[in-house]
C-alpha cells in the first residue's frame, strides 16, 4: 500500500527479496512515475487475470508486525482514517533492518527470565496484586503517584514472560516514567527496534499504542481520559489487549462517560484517600464583581502576592491568545470586525488580524476612523502586560505555539491550557475565565473542564500537601474564577469526588455518546448513506452530522463516502 494513496495495489516481489518481505515490511514501489514508500499489507495475492504487475524497487526494512497491521486496519475503519496514516505512526522513524539482542537475564516473550518486580500488596479499599482479565477501569486522584499501578502491570507481564505496554499522555512524562522504571531495574525499550525485539516494558505517548510489541502480556493507560484527538489511543490499547487476551488497566482521575459505560464502573479508593488526593479548590464567584476589574479579581491579586512572598510559582490559565480577542471602538462603540469576511479580529498591538481569513489592517475603526479601541475580551498577551504592571514582576507567557521553546523561569506564568502540560510544579494555579471551558459549544465540555482541574491538581498537589504549605490563601490552591459557581463540575472538584459529575441521564435523553455514535462529514452535497438507522443533519458550511446507534453501523455507513469524515468529533 503506497504511503500517498488510500488504495491497495499489487506488486511482484523479486526472488532476491522474497525472504525479507512479509506482511508489514516497508518497501519502495514505482507509483505514477516515481518511487514512493509503501507497506506490504498482504502476501501471496493472485493478481487479476491478464494483468502484469510491476516489481518492488527496494526493501526499506522492518515495519509493523502482523498483529499491529491488523489493528491498524481496524483503526482505519473505526475512525475513518487512511490506513497509511496509521501505518506511518506504527513504523520506525528510520529504517530498521536488524533487531537488537535482549540483555542476558532479561525477561523474554515466550519464557525465560522470572519476575524481578515484587508482588504489589493489596490496595486499601480493593484491588490486589493480580490484574483481572479484560479491560478494567480504576479511578485514582490527581496527586497520587501512578507508579504503583505501572509496577502492578509490569509484574503481571513478567510472570508470563511477555511484554508490558505503558501509555501516558505526553512524551516528557514517558521519558520521566521510563527513567524511574530503569532505576528500579526494569528493562525499558528505548527505541522502536528494542520494542520489536521483545523488551520487557515499552513506555510511550499516544503513538506507542501502535508499538511493535511481539507478545503483549499486560497494558496500562495512565490518564485514560486524555487521549481523544483524531483517534482515542486508550481505546486502541484496550482493543489490542482484548485481541491478545491480555489484561488492560485504564487509570484516570475522572473517567469519561463513554469509558464508564463501555468498561463498567471504575474501582475507586476509599473516600477519605481520594478526597485528600484532589487539590484544594477555591471558587471565586464573579457574578457581582465590578466589571472594571477585568479578569484580575481582588482574590487573584491576594493569591498572587501570597505566592510571590513565599517564593512559589503562580500559573494563570486563559485559553485566548493575543492581546485582545474582541474589541470595540472607544468613540462610536462599533465592534471591530474584519472588512473582508466580517469576523471578529484580534489585536496584536500594531495591527488588527482576522482569525478566519488572516487579513490584516491598521488599528483604525472602519465606522468612524477613530484610533482608540477598548478591549471587550482580553487575550493572554494583554493579561501578561496587566499582571506585570500590577505585581511589579516579570510575567512569562506560555502557549501551544511555543513549540520546543523552553518555559520561562519567571515566578508568574500566564498562558493557554498548554501551560498545564509544560510546567511540572506550581504553588498555585488560577483559571482566569473558567466559564469558557464550562460553556464551550461541545457536548463533552464538562468532562474536558474537569480534566483541566485534574491537570492543575497535579501541579499543586493534594489537600494534605496544601494544608502543610498553606496559611490562609496561598500555595497549594487551584483558583477558579467563574459566574457559574454551582456547576456540577466545580461541585465535584470541591468535594474531591468526580462521581458527583455525571451526565449519563442527559446524554441518554439527547442520544449523545455513549448512547449513540457520532461523526461529521465535510462534503459539498448531502451524501446517501446506507442503513436505516443512520441519521444526518446539516451543520452548515458543507458539514453534516451523522448519528447511528453504534459504531459498527456508523463506521460501515461512512466507509463508502468519499469525503472528510471525523468519527467521535470533539467540536459538536
Amino acid at each position: 500500500m503506497p504511503a500517498v494513496s488510500r488504495r491497495r495495489f499489487d506488486y511482484a516481489v523479486p526472488e532476491r527479496w522474497r525472504a525479507d518481505v512479509r506482511a508489514g515490511t516497508r518497501v519502495r514501489v514505482p507509483f505514477h512515475g516515481r518511487r514512493v514508500g509503501a507497506w506490504v499489507v498482504e502476501c501471496e495475492v493472485t493478481p487479476p487475470s491478464g494483468v502484469v504487475v510491476r516489481e518492488l524497487t527496494g526493501v526499506s526494512g522492518w515495519g509493523p508486525p502482523p498483529a499491529v497491521l491488523e489493528l491498524a486496519e481496524w483503526g482505519a475503519w473505526r475512525w475513518a482514517i487512511p490506513l497509511a496514516t496509521l501505518l506511518r505512526v506504527a513504523s520506525p522513524e528510520r529504517n530498521v533492518r536488524t533487531l537488537p539482542e535482549l540483555a542476558e537475564g532479561a525477561a523474554r516473550p515466550g519464557g525465560g527470565g522470572g519476575p524481578r518486580i515484587a508482588e504489589r500488596p493489596a490496595r486499601p479499599g480493593g484491588g490486589g496484586g493480580t490484574l483481572p482479565a479484560g479491560v478494567s477501569l480504576r479511578r485514582l486522584p490527581p496527586a497520587e503517584d501512578l507508579l504503583g499501578a505501572v509496577l502492578e502491570v509490569v509484574a503481571s507481564s513478567e510472570r508470563s514472560g511477555t511484554s508490558a505496554l505503558v501509555l501516558v499522555p505526553s512524551r516528557g512524562w514517558a521519558e520521566r516514567l521510563a527513567a524511574r522504571l530503569r532505576a528500579r531495574g526494569v528493562d525499558v525499550a528505548s527505541s522502536w527496534a528494542e520494542a520489536a525485539a521483545g523488551w520487557p516494558v515499552v513506555v510511550g505517548s499516544r503513538a506507542a499504542a501502535w508499538a511493535p510489541v511481539p507478545r503483549l502480556g499486560a497494558a496500562v493507560v495512565l490518564d485514560a481520559h486524555d487521549y481523544e484527538d483524531r483517534y482515542d489511543a486508550s481505546e486502541v490499547v484496550a482493543e489490542r489487549a482484548r485481541r491478545a487476551g491480555a489484561p488492560c488497566l485504564l487509570v484516570s482521575a475522572c473517567p469519561t462517560a463513554v469509558q464508564r459505560v463501555r468498561y463498567g464502573p471504575p474501582e475507586v479508593p476509599e473516600r477519605a484517600a481520594e478526597r485528600a488526593g484532589w487539590p484544594a479548590l477555591r471558587v471565586v464567584d464573579r457574578r457581582g464583581s465590578d466589571p472594571r476589574t477585568g479578569l484580575l479579581s481582588e482574590e487573584l491579586v491576594q493569591l498572587a502576592r501570597r505566592v510571590l512572598s513565599l517564593g512559589e510559582q503562580l500559573v494563570c490559565v486563559l485559553n485566548r491568545t493575543g492581546r485582545a480577542r474582541l474589541s470595540a471602538c472607544a468613540s462610536c462603540g462599533a465592534l471591530v470586525r474584519c472588512t473582508v469576511c466580517g469576523r471578529a479580529v484580534e489585536s496584536t498591538g500594531t495591527v488588527l488580524r482576522c482569525r478566519g481569513c488572516a487579513a490584516e489592517r491598521p488599528v483604525v475603526c472602519a465606522e468612524c476612523g477613530s484610533l482608540r479601541m477598548k478591549v471587550l475580551r482580553q487575550g493572554v498577551a494583554r493579561v501578561r502586560e496587566e499582571l506585570e504592571a500590577l505585581l511589579g514582576v516579570r510575567v512569562g507567557e506560555v502557549s501551544g505555539r511555543a513549540g520546543d521553546e523552553p518555559v520561562p523561569d519567571d515566578t508568574v506564568l500566564v498562558g493557554t491550557e498548554a501551560v498545564l502540560h509544560r510546567v511540572r510544579h506550581a504553588g498555585a494555579v488560577a483559571f482566569l475565565d473558567f466559564d469558557q471551558h464550562l460553556c464551550a459549544p461541545r457536548f463533552s465540555a464538562g468532562e474536558q473542564a474537569l480534566a483541566l482541574l485534574v491537570r492543575a491538581g497535579r501541579l499543586v498537589g493534594g489537600r494534605d500537601l496544601g494544608a502543610r504549605r498553606r496559611s490562609g490563601v496561598g500555595p497549594g490552591v487551584v483558583m477558579v474564577q467563574t459566574r457559574l459557581p454551582d456547576h456540577d463540575v466545580l461541585r465535584a472538584a470541591v468535594a474531591g469526588d468526580p462521581g458527583l459529575f455525571t451526565e449519563l441521564e442527559l446524554r441518554k435523553e439527547l442520544r449523545l455518546p455513549p448512547f449513540s455514535a457520532l461523526a461529521t462529514l465535510k462534503v459539498d452535497a448531502m451524501p446517501v448513506l446506507e442503513g436505516e438507522r443512520v441519521e444526518m443533519s446539516p451543520l452548515g458550511a458543507g458539514r453534516w452530522l451523522v448519528r447511528a446507534p453504534d459504531h459498527r453501523t456508523l463506521c460501515d455507513a461512512i466507509a463508502k463516502v468519499h469525503g472528510g469524515a471525523r468519527v467521535d468529533p470533539l467540536d459538536v
